[in-house]
C-alpha cells in the first residue's frame, strides 16, 4: 500500500471495530427522531403538497446523520491520537500533508455514507419518499461529508482536550446541522430567520440532498451545488495548509 491507502485502511478500521458505537448509535437516534417528530407532527405540518411530513423528513435526517458522522470521524480520531501520542507514528511516515488530507476525509465520507445508508433503510419504512434524482442524492451526500469531514480535520488540529473539541462541535456544528432545515421548510419561517437560515452553508447541503428525492426544494439545486462546492473549496484549502505547517502537530 501506499501511504495514504494505509492510512486509510487504518482510520477505516478505527471507527469499524466500534460499529456498534458509530454506526448502530446514530442509526438508532434518527429512528427516535423519526418516531417522535414524525409521530408527532404528521397530522400538523404540511410542506410540499402531496408529500406527507414524514417523508420529508427522512432525507433531512439522512443527511444529519451523514454530516455529524463525517465531522465525528476526523475530528475524534485526530485528537485521540494527539491525546493518546500514537500520532507521532504518523508522522514519522514520510507521507504528505496531501495524503493525511485524503485518508481522513476518505474515511470520514465512508463513516459518513455508511451511518446515512443505515438512517436511509431503517426510516425508508415510515416515510417512503422515492428518489427521482439518484445522483444529486450521491454528490451532495458525498461532498458534504467531504466538507465535515475537512472541518473535523480543523476541530481535531485545534483542540487540545476532548471539552474544547466538544464545545467545537455543540456551539457550532450541532446549531448549524439543526437549523437548516432538517426538521422543516425555511419557507415556513418569518423573513428575518429565512435570510439567516441562507447564510447557513448545511442548509444548502440538506436542501440539495432533498432534491434528489422529490424533485423540489426551496432553493434551485444548482444554487445549492455552487455554494456546497465552494465552501468545501474554502475549507479544505485552510485544512491542508495547517496540515502542511503541521500546525498543533509539529513542535
Amino acid at each position: 500500500m501506499t501511504g495514504w491507502q494505509a492510512l486509510f485502511y487504518k482510520e477505516v478500521l478505527r471507527f469499524w471495530k466500534v460499529g456498534f458505537q458509530t454506526v448502530a448509535a446514530p442509526v438508532l437516534t434518527a429512528v427516535l427522531y423519526m418516531m417522535i417528530f414524525g409521530h408527532v407532527l404528521e397530522d400538523h405540518v404540511t410542506v410540499y403538497d402531496s408529500i406527507s411530513y414524514t417523508a420529508f423528513l427522512v432525507p433531512g435526517l439522512v443527511m444529519m446523520s451523514v454530516l455529524q458522522n463525517a465531522f465525528a470521524n476526523s475530528s475524534s480520531s485526530l485528537i485521540q491520537s494527539k491525546i493518546m501520542g500514537n500520532l507521532v507514528f504518523v508522522l514519522l511516515t514520510p507521507m504528505s500533508h496531501w495524503a493525511w488530507f485524503v485518508a481522513y476525509v476518505a474515511s470520514s465520507v465512508v463513516r459518513g455514507l455508511a451511518v446515512g445508508a443505515g438512517v436511509m433503510l431503517v426510516t425508508w419504512w415510515f416515510g417512503q419518499p422515492g428518489m427521482v434524482a439518484p445522483l444529486w442524492v450521491l454528490v451532495f451526500a458525498v461532498l458534504g461529508a467531504a466538507l465535515l469531514g475537512s472541518l473535523g480535520l480543523i476541530a481535531g488540529l485545534w483542540a487540545d482536550k476532548f471539552d474544547q473539541l466538544a464545545a467545537f462541535q455543540n456551539f457550532i456544528i450541532m446549531p448549524m446541522t439543526f437549523l437548516s432545515g432538517v426538521f422543516y421548510s425555511i419557507h415556513s419561517l418569518p423573513a428575518f430567520w429565512q435570510t439567516v437560515s441562507h447564510l447557513n452553508p448545511f442548509f444548502y447541503m440538506i436542501d440539495g440532498f432533498r432534491y434528489g428525492f422529490f424533485g423540489r426544494s426551496d432553493v434551485s439545486p444548482w444554487l445549492s451545488l455552487g455554494v456546497v462546492v465552494v465552501a468545501f473549496a474554502i475549507v479544505a484549502s485552510f485544512t491542508v495548509h495547517l496540515l502542511r505547517t503541521g500546525y498543533k502537530i509539529r513542535h
